[in-house]
C-alpha cells in the first residue's frame, strides 16, 4: 500500500509540474504548498498534497496550479530553501506553513502571501492569513450557546500545560476575564481531588448523610420513601456551577469528564461543553457522560470529504487536510474576485465566505469561523 502511495505521490508532483512548465500564459494561478513530503510527518504533508487534488478537481479551472515543495518540519534551511524554489517558480500565494512555530520565519518574505492551516492565532498578520479553527471561534460559539440555554454560572475549565498561557491570553482577549476559571493538573491521580474541591463533593456527601440520619430511626410512610430516594443518591445539593467549557482534548478530556461525573456533578442541571474534537468517535465510549456539546466544523461536509477522499486515495485524510482543500478555494475566490492577489488586504471580504469547514468572515484584521454546535447522543454526532 505505501509503495502505491508513493508513486502516486510522485505522479500527482509530476502532473502538477509539467502542467506548470508547459504553460506560459500570465493569466494564471500559481499557488504553493509548504509541507514535510518527506521525513516522520511525510503523511501529513502527503496528505496536504491529496486535499489539494481534490480541490483542484472540484474548481476544473486549466489555469489553475499547484508548486508543491518538501518544507520539512521546523527545519529553517528546508523552509527557506522551498520558499525561494516557489518565489522562482513565480508563485505568488502559498498554502503553508502548518506549523505556528514558522511564521516569525516567513514573515520576512514580505512579498509573498501565507495561507496556513494554523489555528493558533486567527489574526491577519503582515503577510499570513490563519485559517484554522481558533479557539476564539470556538469560545465565541461555545458563549453564544451557553447564554442560548439561559446558563448564567459558567466556569472556563483547562489543565495546567503548555498551552496555559495561550489559553488564558485568548480568554483575556474575548473579555472572558469575568468568568470563573478553574486550571487543572493533567495528572489523573491529582484531577479527582481538584475536581472534588471545585464541586464541594466532601461538603454535599455529607449533607447525603445528614439528611438520611433523619429518616432512620422514623418508620412512617413518608419518611421511609424519602429514605430510600436518598438511598439512590450519592450526594446532596448542588454545585455552584450550571455550564463548564473544557479546553482540553484526548484522554485529558476523558479524565476530567470522569472526574466530574464522579464527583455527582449532575448532568440534567449543568451543561458539559467542551472544544477541538473534530468528530473523535472514541468520545462515544466514555458511558459516564450522557451529553456533550461542543463548537466544530459542518459534520455533512467533513463526512463528505473524508468519503470523497478516501474514494480516490484509498485512505482517510489528517483533519487538517480540509483546511488546505479550503485554503484553495479561499484564494481561488479572491483570484477571480480581484483578477489578481498582491498582498493580504485582496482576503479582506466584507461578504462571509462558505467553505467545507463553514463559513468564514474577514473583520477587523481576524479570521473567524462561524462555527455549528454538536453534541454526542446515542453514538451518533447529532447538529444541535
Amino acid at each position: 500500500m505505501k509503495s502505491k502511495i508513493i508513486i502516486s505521490i510522485f505522479y500527482i508532483l509530476f502532473v502538477f509540474n509539467s502542467n506548470l512548465l508547459s504553460d506560459e500564459d500570465n493569466k494564471t494561478l500559481k499557488v504553493g504548498l509548504l509541507a514535510p513530503l518527506s521525513g516522520p510527518y511525510s503523511e501529513i504533508g502527503n496528505s496536504l498534497l491529496y486535499s489539494l487534488k481534490l480541490s483542484l478537481d472540484e474548481i476544473d479551472d486549466k489555469n489553475v496550479f499547484i508548486v508543491p515543495r518538501d518544507s520539512g518540519f521546523n527545519n529553517k534551511d528546508k523552509l527557506n530553501s522551498a520558499i525561494n524554489e516557489l518565489r522562482s517558480s513565480g508563485v505568488k500565494v502559498i498554502i503553508g506553513p502548518i506549523a505556528y512555530k514558522e511564521f516569525e520565519h516567513v514573515k520576512k518574505y514580505n512579498d509573498l502571501i501565507f495561507i496556513s492551516p494554523s489555528n493558533i492565532n486567527p489574526e491577519i498578520s503582515n503577510n499570513i492569513i490563519s485559517i484554522g479553527v481558533s479557539l476564539e471561534s470556538q469560545l465565541i460559539a461555545l458563549m453564544n450557546f451557553i447564554k442560548e440555554q439561559k446558563k448564567k454560572k459558567t466556569i472556563i475549565m483547562y489543565p495546567k500545560n503548555g498551552y496555559l498561557e495561550l489559553v488564558e491570553k485568548k480568554i483575556k482577549n474575548l473579555n472572558l476575564n469575568s468568568i470563573k476559571t478553574f486550571i487543572y493538573s493533567p495528572n489523573p491521580e491529582v484531577l479527582t481531588g481538584e475536581i472534588e474541591i471545585l464541586t464541594n463533593y466532601s461538603q454535599r456527601k455529607r449533607n447525603l448523610e445528614l439528611r438520611k440520619k433523619m429518616f432512620e430511626d422514623k418508620d412512617d410512610e413518608q419518611s421511609i420513601k424519602e429514605l430510600e430516594r436518598l438511598e439512590q443518591l450519592y450526594t446532596l445539593g448542588d454545585v455552584n456551577f450550571d455550564s463548564i467549557i473544557i479546553i482540553d482534548f484526548g484522554n485529558s478530556l476523558k479524565s476530567v469528564l470522569t472526574s466530574l461525573v464522579y464527583s455527582d456533578v449532575n448532568q440534567d442541571k449543568v451543561l458539559f461543553t467542551t472544544v477541538n474534537q473534530w468528530f473523535d468517535e472514541s468520545i462515544f465510549y466514555e458511558n459516564t457522560i450522557k451529553n456533550i456539546y461542543y463548537p466544530s466544523v459542518n459534520y455533512k461536509e467533513f463526512k463528505k470529504y473524508n468519503n470523497k477522499y478516501h474514494e480516490k486515495f484509498k485512505i482517510f485524510p489528517n483533519e487538517i487536510t480540509i483546511l488546505a482543500y479550503d485554503a484553495l478555494g479561499l484564494i481561488y475566490y479572491a483570484w477571480k474576485k480581484n483578477g489578481k492577489i498582491n498582498s493580504t488586504n485582496d482576503f479582506l471580504f466584507k461578504n462571509k465566505i462558505k467553505g467545507k469547514i463553514g463559513t468564514f468572515s474577514f473583520k477587523n484584521g481576524k479570521v473567524t469561523q462561524e462555527l455549528e454546535i454538536y453534541k454526542t447522543d446515542k453514538k451518533k454526532f447529532i447538529k444541535f
